[in-house]
């Protein structure tokens, strides 16, 4: 017997966290009755279910690398009817659930998986992966906020670590500088606040780059399905702390 947010997430439906969540919203059944509590436990035989969609904590492990437009909800399902990134895979009959969150207006890389072990691997800051973003931002940004972004910034909560950083493109005349920005942190907006911290607003956004794996291939709004050689090295580097991937 194991806590039902552990095999929610060992199914691979969401990490432990957000399993959690959905337990203390009501959104989880165990053999047809809700489950408020976390502390219940389950095991394999039980039918556990979110929002009235069963899980299966056996079924076959896949993985999905999208290429995430903007207007879509990082999430599984939105209570107020708004798109979301599952919406992108029809095709795809198991439950799966992105590893982290792109925001609403950001667009690009994100991976989609049944598996559990993988994604908190992947989302565990002391493995420090990398997501690399190209960021349009308005205005030209100087040398010094390049050291700013490089050396880490001072947010409301609290300095993020160094970013590799370098300005890609300057258009003189609308204005606007492009930039590469390679971070390990995985904080709410994190890029946006970090140009905005140092006085520039994001224009667009976009994750071009993820544990090693790229867009190449994937227009916007497809996907693919990862191939083996790519699963194995995602649960290579998830599990050796601090190394680093461009």
């Amino acid at each position: 017997m194991e806590r039902i947010q552990k095999l929610i997430s060992r199914a691979g439906a969401a990490s432990r966290r957000e399993a959690e969540r959905m337990i203390l919203a009501g959104r989880v059944t165990l053999n047809g009755v809700a489950v408020t509590e976390l502390g219940v436990q389950a095991d394999a035989a039980d039918e556990i279910a979110i929002d009235g969609v069963a899980i299966n904590i056996n079924q076959a492990k896949r993985y999905f690398l999208l290429n995430k437009p903007k207007g879509y909800l990082s999430t599984v399902k939105d209570d107020r009817g708004r798109k979301t990134v599952v919406d992108l895979l029809p095709e795809v009959t198991e439950y799966i659930y992105p590893i982290g969150r792109l925001d609403y207006d950001t667009e690009g890389l994100l991976l989609l998986t049944n598996d559990g072990d993988l994604m908190n691997g992947l989302l565990h800051p002391r493995y420090e992966i990398n997501k690399i973003y190209l960021a349009k931002v308005y205005g030209k940004v100087q040398p010094d906020q390049l050291k700013v972004l490089r050396s880490g910034v001072n947010l409301e909560d609290g300095l993020t670590a160094p970013a590799a950083v370098r300005l890609m493109d300057y258009n003189e005349q609308a204005d606007w500088s492009k930039v590469k920005i390679t971070i390990h942190e995985g904080r709410n907006r994190q890029v946006r606040r970090m140009f905005a911290a140092v006085g520039h607003e994001v224009m667009a956004l976009k994750r071009i780059g993820f544990a090693g794996l790229t867009l190449t291939g994937v227009p916007r709004g497809n996907y693919r399905e990862l191939t083996v050689d790519e699963v194995a090295k995602l649960k290579e580097i998830a599990g050796k702390p601090g190394k680093q991937y461009e």
